[in-house]
């Protein structure tokens, strides 16, 4: 364990640069989510992943996804943590599961340069960004983007740790996602259209971005059970892998009343 006199608080520790400080070994320890997000901006990154799950809608991907690195923002209060129960929300027949990578600010900027951008990002984690996909195909067309789609109690997981980012290469990773042991998609992180950098220049136009503030990549290809139509069960167990980071594993719970 870490003793850097921040009390648990990741961002802060973050954001005052990361200093280490003693070690004391804590016996028994359970993770948790690594960090209390600052914020969460959810992007969409893979084009296999729109490939599949446009073809199943007979839309072709907008022309405009490949030129705007566009995002939603979610709530960070809504955060859970590996090994913890994935709540079932009661008013969806349709759970599903989004393999993502997740990349943490490292810090402050605003205005930032492509070509800077990968200098403000602290590490990496896995992000399971869950999804109603029957109540999103009811808020989408008004046009607000998604809401209790992607908003309840336990709807966004991460972990199982951060990977400063010196110790990957977050252009080539590979990534899998399995249910109950059986590989339901994989795919590598080097497929994304839009790298980190064009998430970070876009999103920090005229806008500072803060330490402890999360990107995620959207969902892989394969990464979610709405490309091939399969979805979410009470007691299913999770399991999102992605080379250098681990495994985030989760059980998903009793659906709500």
């Amino acid at each position: 364990m870490l003793d850097a006199g921040f009390d648990g608080d990741m961002v802060a520790f973050i954001e005052a640069g990361a200093p280490v400080g003693d070690t004391t070994p804590v016996e028994n320890t359970r993770l948790l989510s690594p960090l209390r997000p600052r914020s969460l901006r959810d992007f969409l990154a893979f084009e296999g992943h729109l490939e599949n799950a446009f073809e199943r809608l007979n839309r072709p991907i907008p022309e405009e996804w490949y030129a705007v690195p566009a995002f939603y923002r979610g709530m960070p209060d809504t955060v859970i943590g590996p090994d913890e129960t994935v709540p079932y929300p009661f008013y969806t027949e349709k759970l599903d599961h989004e393999l993502e990578l997740a990349a943490i600010i490292g810090r402050s900027g605003k205005d930032v340069p492509r070509k800077e951008a990968d200098g403000y990002i602290f590490g990496y984690t896995i992000w399971n960004d869950l999804s109603a996909r029957d109540t999103q195909s009811r808020e989408l067309p008004v046009g607000m983007g998604p809401s209790k789609a992607k908003d309840w109690d336990g709807s966004n997981v991460l972990g199982p740790c951060i990977v400063t980012a010196d110790e990957v290469d977050a252009n080539d990773l590979r990534m899998s996602v399995r249910v109950n042991g059986e590989l339901w998609g994989e795919d590598n992180s080097g497929n994304m259209h839009h790298k980190f950098a064009d998430m970070i220049a876009y999103a920090s136009q005229a806008q500072t971005i803060y330490p402890g503030e999360v990107f995620g990549s959207g969902t892989a290809k394969g990464g979610a059970g709405i490309e091939t139509d399969r979805y979410l069960n009470e007691g299913d167990v999770v399991e999102m892998e992605i080379e250098g980071i681990g495994v985030l594993r989760n059980t998903i719970g009793t659906k709500g009343r």
